[in-house]
């Protein structure tokens, strides 16, 4: 029988549900009422899970469950219950973002099928096949690869690779995104993103959505993926209606049974009311990837007057009864319209409504009149499962309890960007320096010099955030260099990098590699890891409620909001622009990679006394973005051992909490 890719479709309520198998769905991705990144969709209950197992088993469909989200210390009770329940169920596979999530399924709940999700933000061959040695069955990797990219990793690859062919787009890499958590503690990895990226800032006086991209559409390289062998094909869209949901299964069901009926898929995609398409990296254009429109839909016109009984609009297309509209305002709220009367004058129609529209608003097609589907299942099927004891989970919590180094006295690690900052620093001020600095300047390393040679022991070159697939034989041979030349210390961006590493060096992994709770240490320290770096946008009670103590702490830093590979246009000759709070953000741009970063730092100076005292002894100083200087350096140790607050500068959700 010849090869065809899995057809992977979304379900983010019960009519999506119906609607994707009716689509010709393969499997259908979900998920639960918890832990998993889309949870301002609907979800599901667990006996509405296991009726939904029975729909699809008898139709020859898969479900995956989403646990796609970081875990906090407090909530690995609750997973346990997850976990335990989901192990005594057909689902046929979970996708999980946290190490933690895959230190317990595969030490306790070892039946469990585990997905990467696209969040782990595997992006190589690399990545792809560490994924492979830590019995993760597939990787869904990031949405910003090329076709060439692709095509390499389809040749080394040992587990199975899925890809996303349909949907929206972050501007950022998923699961690298902290915009949305800056700005309120809405953390995208926790399932609450806001969608920054959708945002109008003020750049340099013009107003424009910077970062909102188009839909990613890829049905003209179904016929591809299909030669590459990729195992599963991906339609983003768990907050979408069923109506998208039939229409782009069919389209790709159609394409993955028929590759010469793409013109006719094609014409379905037109009517998916996302918003413009691009076909991004894997087109090898991104040229036009960014639009100013940020909604989705096709747009009718504007609100031209208004009645006691709705509003009248003059539309690009005819209006029919059945047809949903979305009317959005110029501060972006909005309202959805199902047109069910109507009249029509000379081109011009008057709409009935009772929701509140203001003249010049603009109107959205977002719906034809489509088939209903049942929005609730009539007979939920009940399965007996054998819950956790409390015991259980106790023997458990104490497996997973963090056994620490300690020390009485504070270390301190400086990460620095340039190596004109080497001149400025007191290195014996720090355990630890490390080095962000672009591949180029390895090589401008003094590792002959008499003053690096004493201190060699101090610093570690921090490996970079994104290997394109087509690069990563130049940095194995780079990496080999730096070791001949003595480097024994490295940080990881990325878990799988430790594969890059020759053996017997010291591994450090940084902030990108997140560990919210002690599951996720364990996991990451099962690795051989000497040494982890928690999240800039952790807060507090999560790390007291949690046994590790030993980690490095970042108390002072320039947070990256956003990391893309996607180029953006700033007006701002110094790169910068506003939100319409005034927050001021820089962009920019190193190795081809965007970064996105505050104007104001994080700084947690004065929580110094508290933090000792809680047992934490590590500390880092990121001073990226920072013009070299010995002053900054000696404020920041002056208002540590002082406890005092920095200015200016915010807490990030040291305090306040990360929902």
């Amino acid at each position: 029988m010849d090869f065809k890719p899995e057809l992977l479709i979304p379900a983010g309520n019960i009519e999506a549900f119906h609607a994707a198998v009716e689509g010709g769905a393969d499997a259908i991705f979900l998920g639960l009422k918890q832990f998993n990144a889309r949870g301002r969709a609907v979800n599901f209950s667990n006996p509405q899970l296991i009726t939904m197992l029975d729909i699809a088993g008898k139709k020859g469909v898969k479900i995956y469950v989403t646990l796609n989200t970081v875990i906090k210390n407090h909530e690995i009770s609750e997973l346990l219950d997850v976990l335990n329940f989901l192990s005594q169920t057909a689902v046929s596979a979970v996708i999980i973002q946290d190490w933690g999530i895959w230190y317990l399924a595969k030490t306790f709940f070892p039946d469990l099928v585990i997905h990467a999700s696209t969040q782990m933000a595997n992006h190589n061959s690399i990545g792809a096949n560490f994924s492979k040695k830590a019995k993760i069955e597939r990787v869904i990797l990031a949405r910003e690869l090329t076709y060439p990219e692709l095509t390499e990793i389809m040749k080394k690859a040992e587990g199975e690779i899925e890809i996303f062919v349909h949907g929206a787009l972050c501007y950022s890499f998923s699961g690298l995104c902290l915009f949305s958590s800056y700005l309120g503690g809405k953390g995208a990895n926790r399932g609450q993103c806001t969608q920054p990226c959708r945002r109008v800032f003020n750049d340099n006086g013009k107003k424009h959505a910077i970062f909102s991209l188009k839909d990613n559409q890829q049905i003209k390289l179904v016929p591809d993926f299909t030669k590459m062998k990729v195992a599963s094909l991906k339609i983003e869209g768990r907050m979408k209606s069923a109506a998208y949901v039939h229409r782009v299964a069919q389209a790709y069901r159609m394409v993955i049974d028929h590759p010469e009926k793409i013109k006719e898929a094609e014409e379905l995609l037109k009517w998916d009311f996302g918003r413009e398409k691009t076909d991004y990296f894997m087109g090898g254009k991104v040229k036009g990837a960014i639009s100013d429109n940020t909604n989705n839909g096709i747009f009718m016109g504007t609100v031209k007057k208004l009645s006691d009984e709705g509003f009248w609009v003059r539309p690009k297309l005819d209006l029919e009864r059945g047809q949903q509209l979305r009317v959005v305002n110029k501060v972006g709220e909005s309202v959805s319209v199902k047109v069910k009367e109507f009249a029509e004058e000379n081109g011009t129609y008057h709409v009935h409504t009772s929701k509140a529209i203001r003249k010049n608003d603009d109107v959205y097609l977002i719906g034809l009149p489509s088939k209903n589907f049942p929005n609730k299942f009539e007979d939920l099927k009940h399965q007996s499962i054998k819950p956790i004891s409390g015991a259980y989970k106790r023997k458990i919590r104490k497996r997973i309890d963090i056994t620490n180094e300690k020390s009485n006295r504070a270390e301190f690690y400086v990460r620095i960007d340039n190596l004109d900052w080497l001149r400025k620093l007191r290195v014996d001020d720090f355990k630890g320096i490390f080095l962000d600095i672009t591949k180029n300047d390895w090589k401008k390393i003094p590792f002959d010099s008499p003053f690096f040679k004493k201190n060699l022991f101090r610093f570690y070159v921090e490996l970079p955030g994104f290997v394109a697939e087509t690069n990563v034989e130049e940095l194995l041979k780079d990496i080999k260099w730096l070791h001949r030349k003595g480097m024994k210390n490295f940080v990881l961006s990325h878990l799988s990098q430790l594969d890059m590493i020759p053996k017997g060096c010291n591994v450090v992994t940084n902030e990108r590699v997140y560990i919210y709770n002690d599951a996720a240490i364990n996991g990451i320290k099962s690795f051989s890891v000497k040494q982890v770096t928690y999240p800039i946008e952790n807060d507090f009670e999560n790390l007291q409620k949690g046994t590790s103590r030993d980690g490095i702490l970042p108390v002072y830093s320039n947070p990256e909001l956003f990391f893309a590979r996607m180029p953006v246009e700033v007006f701002n000759r110094e790169n910068e622009f506003k939100d319409n709070t005034e927050n001021e953000f820089t962009r920019y741009v190193r190795n081809g990679m965007t970064s996105v970063y505050s104007k104001t730092p994080v700084a947690l100076m004065q929580y110094a006394t508290l933090l000792k005292k809680e047992g934490f002894f590590r500390f880092l100083f990121d001073l990226r973005t920072e013009a070299p200087s010995k002053h900054l350096p000696t404020k920041l140790f002056k208002k540590f051992k002082a406890s005092e607050q920095l200015q200016p500068s915010t807490t990030f959700n040291f305090k306040k909490g990360l929902s």
